[in-house]
């Protein structure tokens, strides 16, 4: 359902207005000109949201790179939250996680053919992604999750928020998870309604498009989640999800992202599970691997195999205690991809195609 998953906290509203006037002055500094956006020659696509975590930036992300890299060099550039360095790096097939962060060390290792870049300043990053030095030379860039990030001044913003959490039921932060008001939804020209149900009604939609008073300058879509088969991340071996219910394994949901919700939902249509969710890109240390092995033998039962299913960003976070922890426990990572609902796919395909070829 719809906005079922905000919880406000009503002491801290009277913090979320001082924020919210902090934010609207910024804003009102960046369209007055004072505060001034940078435009590229190349083509710069935004993906990004208005809510803190959760709106599954990393697959839409991922979904336009498998579009676009069939015919343009594509490079992603991301902050690299909780990396632990700094400045702008690009990079490579052996860098470790730690040096760009997890959601980039996943799509590198996903998409070895692109760019892929860290830099907070965005601006920065995207000079040194056109770079002569760069080769193959960039065509075209994405940048994660920087719909804020109004110094850049983007050919293409794409907005994503949660079915689960749309922003008109919800509050600026710290009472609720906005960072903008919803009146910020209108610097987008495409939204994405993200995890909804594999159905929703023709009314639905309407009544969304109009709460969320989509302008005739925009484009909304609806998506959801699909998932690959379970792949393991030792020896390479696959489950077919569909498997999962023949009573031959007892499982572990292990979970360190900001909206483990839909998923754990969507998990329950094949099997039974005991889930272990952290906070947002949490690193796991020895007591958490620990807990979760104890968790293993607690569950396991005779005549089952007891497995741990994680999500790819997860996976990418546990990389550096993988041998020791997939040695003795038999960990999947659960690939997520996104599917436009209404048969639009072919319609988001080909508006971003020629949103490029202006530019190429």
């Amino acid at each position: 359902m719809e906005g079922d998953h905000i919880k406000i906290c009503k002491a801290l509203i009277p913090f979320s207005w001082l924020y919210g006037l902090g934010v609207n002055v910024r804003n009102i500094l960046f369209d007055s000109g004072v505060l001034r956006s940078e435009s590229f020659d190349i083509p710069v696509i935004c993906v990004g949201n208005i809510t803190a975590g959760g709106t599954g930036k990393t697959p839409h992300t991922e979904y336009l790179i498998r579009l676009l890299s069939t015919d343009y060099q594509v490079a992603v550039l991301s902050r690299g939250y909780k990396r632990k360095s700094k400045g702008y790096i690009l990079a490579m097939g052996n860098m470790p996680m730690e040096q760009i962060g997890d959601e980039p060390y996943q799509m590198k290792h996903k998409f070895p053919r692109i760019h892929m870049a860290v830099d907070k300043n965005r601006r920065e990053g995207i000079r040194r992604l056109c770079d002569k030095s760069v080769w193959p030379a960039t065509d075209a860039i994405i940048l994660d999750d920087a719909f804020q990030h109004r110094y850049v001044q983007a050919g293409v913003n794409i907005l994503l928020m949660d079915y689960h959490r749309l922003v008109y039921f919800d509050r600026l932060l710290p009472a609720g998870r906005l960072r903008e008001p919803k009146s910020s939804c209108q610097r987008a020209d495409i939204v994405i309604v993200t995890k909804c149900p594999t159905y929703i009604t023709p009314m639905e939609e309407h009544g969304i498009s109009r709460s969320l008073e989509i302008q005739p300058w925009q484009k909304l879509f609806f998506s959801h989640f699909k998932y690959g088969a379970l792949h393991n991340i030792k020896n390479g071996s696959e489950i077919e999800l569909e498997n999962l219910n023949n009573g031959q394994y007892n499982v572990v949901l292990l979970s360190g992202i900001a909206s483990p919700q839909q998923m754990e939902y969507d998990l329950k249509k094949y099997c039974n599970f005991t889930s272990l969710h952290f906070s947002d890109h949490h690193n796991f240390s020895k007591k958490d691997i620990q807990l979760v092995k104890d968790t293993v033998k607690k569950v396991s039962t005779p005549g089952k195999k007891t497995i741990v299913i994680t999500t790819e960003k997860d996976a990418a976070r546990l990389s550096s205690n993988k041998q020791s922890f997939a040695n003795d426990i038999e960990v999947y990572t659960l690939p997520i991809e996104v599917e436009f609902l209404d048969e639009r796919t072919n319609e988001f395909n080909q508006t971003q195609q020629k949103r490029l070829i202006q530019y190429l």
